[in-house]
């Protein structure tokens, strides 16, 4: 397991969402958008998943699962790689559950501030619609790939 740096963790915290990849028994990619709930920089990453579809039948049969989030403004991004398990909601500690929670609230919280701001987004809050997390996945990073270009890698 790799040791996972307070920058990058510092920077998947302060995204909304991450695209998730994992492969299916046919061997093609699936990517979906899924929000981190807790990243350790021991190497451990937990993601929340509201439904048991396609990321969760990949996870059965293939536990290859890789982690992405970019920012565009600040030309800056990563992508972890690592092997992931399933937890049933009913396995999992209610703190993980509390922090899905916190950081629904928070995205409610910035929509409701941008609308007011800047221009009009989505005319609802769909975070407010989604259902309760069905299971959740437990990743141990593997490898972690910097995603800027090297000669911007030093800079801010």
């Amino acid at each position: 397991m790799e040791k996972i740096p307070e920058e990058v963790v510092q920077f998947f915290i302060g995204q909304s969402f991450s695209i998730v990849s994992t492969v299916d028994k046919a061997g093609f990619p699936h990517n979906a958008c899924k929000g981190i709930v807790k990243l350790s920089p021991g190497g451990e990453v937990y993601l929340l998943d509201l439904y048991r579809a396609a990321t969760y039948h990949n996870l059965m049969v293939n536990p290859s699962i890789s982690v992405t989030s970019v920012d565009e403004h600040k030309f800056k991004g990563y992508c972890l790689k690592g092997k992931a398990k399933a937890i049933e909601a009913k396995d999992f500690d209610a703190k993980l559950l509390k922090a899905w929670e916190d950081r629904i609230n928070a995205r409610i919280t910035q929509r409701l501030i941008k609308n007011i701001t800047q221009e009009k987004g989505h005319p609802r809050h769909p975070e407010a619609f989604l259902p309760k997390p069905e299971y959740l996945i437990f990743m141990q990073v593997e490898e972690i790939i910097n995603l800027a270009p090297h000669q911007l890698r030093r800079e801010g």
